[in-house]
């Protein structure tokens, strides 16, 4: 792995891009010190300008050369997540260049936790812009082979840490305001949130654009997307067969094109390759079926809803 790590070291020092394997989903890395690096993120994915990223650290006691202040909550949410699948958004320090932060004057930080990233962390030394290894809005990757089918030759280096163990996208909470506020769901749960912070914490899922995820059409194959209940989906899909749409359904009856287990954790991890090996060719419609209640509901909920929102023109 020393070798492996080295490599990619050599490639962001020099302003190059690698993707990174997280918990969450793959990540296109670069030096989050240096816009021309950060920039190349930008181009790879086709990503707006004020569309901000989030800064990845080896530790948390890092959020104190990126902060302007880090609030106490901060400090408590990362000893409890941290590392993990957690974002926090916090007044960024003067030196962050806008390139970062969308033009913002808050910055996104998280210490992940896939082994890997760490390690390129550790031995980088300075924090790692690192949105998601894909076209703008399209369907996160969660492995290796998604980054390329997607990015290609864009990326210097693809470092494959395996399929990723989450498979959504991590929880952002800001805490730049008087209220902390949740702007993303993810695998830390609202339920998650409050017990450590000992309060109520508001979710904010639409509004200005102040972290990644926040837009109302995102994590999108090409082919259109229907939510439907478990009990309807294969009705609605012979349905639409019928009426002559190119079909595909995604669930986990035998009649699925491509199988999703029904427990939480188990659909998270499986839902974005499911939607990608679904979006085929020819296909115009995926129905998938509704995820299944407990901790992760909310949050696949809302990656389905801005999967099938109606595309930008």
């Amino acid at each position: 792995m020393e070798e492996v790590i080295a490599r990619a070291v050599a490639v962001l020092e020099r302003g190059g891009l690698v993707a990174v394997p997280t918990e969450t989903v793959y990540g296109l890395a670069a030096d989050a010190s240096s816009p021309a690096a950060v920039l190349r993120i930008f181009l790879a994915k086709g990503r707006p300008a004020d569309h901000p990223v989030i800064v990845h650290l080896p530790r948390a006691a890092a959020m104190e050369r990126w902060a302007a202040t880090v609030p106490d909550a901060a400090w408590t949410l990362a000893q409890a997540f941290w590392p993990g699948p957690l974002t926090l958004i916090v007044p960024k320090a003067a030196w962050v260049d806008p390139c970062v932060t969308g033009g913002r004057d808050t910055v996104g930080l998280r210490v992940p936790s896939h082994p890997l990233t760490l390690a390129l962390l550790e031995a980088f030394g300075r924090g790692l812009a690192a949105p998601s290894a894909n076209r703008f809005g399209h369907v996160s990757p969660t492995t290796a082979a998604h980054v390329r089918g997607d990015l290609g030759d864009r990326v210097d280096v693809i470092l494959d840490g395996g399929p990723c163990p989450v498979g959504i996208e991590s929880t952002i909470v800001d805490l730049s305001e008087d209220e902390p506020a949740i702007l993303r769901l993810g695998a830390v749960t609202r339920e998650d949130i409050e017990m450590v912070l000992r309060r109520s914490v508001k979710i904010v899922t639409d509004g200005p654009v102040k972290a990644p995820g926040q837009l109302a059409s995102h994590y999108a194959p090409c082919a259109e997307v229907e939510v439907v209940r478990v009990t309807a989906a294969a009705a609605r899909a012979a349905e639409l067969a019928a009426a002559g749409v190119r079909v595909a359904l995604i669930g986990g009856g035998v009649e699925a094109t491509v199988r999703l287990p029904r427990a939480g954790e188990g659909y998270a991890r499986a839902l974005y390759a499911a939607l990608r090996e679904a979006d085929a060719p020819g296909v115009e419609r995926i129905i998938v079926e509704a995820p299944p209640g407990g901790p992760l509901e909310a949050a696949l909920s809302d990656r389905l809803a801005r999967a099938s929102a109606p595309r930008p023109r």
